[in-house]
């Protein structure tokens, strides 16, 4: 599709693969709005029965890049164009989660941020030994957004959802897995491999019958995620404006931390 996304459909099978591999920080706009493209063209595909999600390189994405003034200089926006922006991710998250097909993402290295707040939009996450998953957000001074809350609370729960996004603590290996945040823990370099196998075991079972039920278990599961999250963009237009969240964010970047 573009250079910095690649897409292919082989037996029933899609496979999107972010392609930054020079990039930690790799959703950027545009490309979030790439993503979003993909998966409603997928979602309108009934001939696609699983979908694999992975990035080239040996990391899947720290998130939404910091640099990107349009995401973060807001003061010479208008309010409708400030809150256009965090509508963006959410709606590439959406756009996930509302393929009917199934969807797997493949995690090496890194998972963090935003790309925590994708990864949880689809089925299952299959993640290398060496993978950990991370929210930076409160760190950065603004509230998590995406639509990634309630979904964490429906994975982790209330108590787990916390130590996540609050205490922004991490979770990596055994303890993602044991968590719910990782579905599948396989050696490193093999995250791949692993979410091809499940792929191919959903385009062995009957189609209709393995997408209206998962139709049927998200409806029950998310029934009640727009309510927790429907002011989730107007926290964070108001939040990334604030004294706090910008000396937060400069405090963060001089860190130059990646990991815990």
């Amino acid at each position: 599709m573009t250079e910095m996304l690649q897409t292919g459909v082989t037996g029933g099978v899609a496979t999107v693969r972010l392609n930054r591999p020079a990039q930690r920080n790799v959703l950027s706009i545009e490309l979030m709005r790439h993503l979003t493209d993909t998966a409603r063209r997928l979602a309108d595909d009934p001939a696609v029965r699983a979908v694999i999600l992975c990035a080239s390189g040996d990391h899947f994405t720290a998130g939404a890049d910091l640099k990107d003034a349009r995401r973060w200089d807001m003061a010479s926006l208008s309010l409708a164009e400030r809150r256009a922006i965090p509508l963006i991710g959410e709606r590439m998250c959406q756009a996930w989660e509302d393929i009917p097909a199934l969807t797997v993402t493949a995690i090496e290295g890194h998972c963090v941020g935003g790309g925590v707040a994708l990864a949880v939009s689809t089925d299952f996450r299959v993640i290398g030994r060496s993978g950990y998953f991370r929210l930076p957000e409160v760190d950065l001074g603004i509230p998590l957004s995406w639509g990634a809350l309630p979904r964490l609370v429906n994975i982790l729960g209330a108590a787990k959802a916390k130590r996540f996004i609050m205490l922004c603590e991490t979770f990596a290996g055994a303890e993602a897995l044991d968590c719910g945040l990782a579905d599948y823990l396989v050696p490193d370099g093999q995250a791949c491999a692993k979410a091809l196998e499940l792929a191919q075991r959903v385009v062995d079972l009957p189609d209709v019958a393995t997408k209206m039920s998962k139709e049927a278990i998200n409806v029950t599961a998310n029934a009640l995620n727009r309510v927790a999250s429907f002011m989730a963009r107007d926290q964070l237009a108001l939040a990334a404006q604030s004294t706090e969240a910008t000396e937060a964010r400069a405090r963060f970047a001089n860190k130059g931390r990646s990991r815990p």
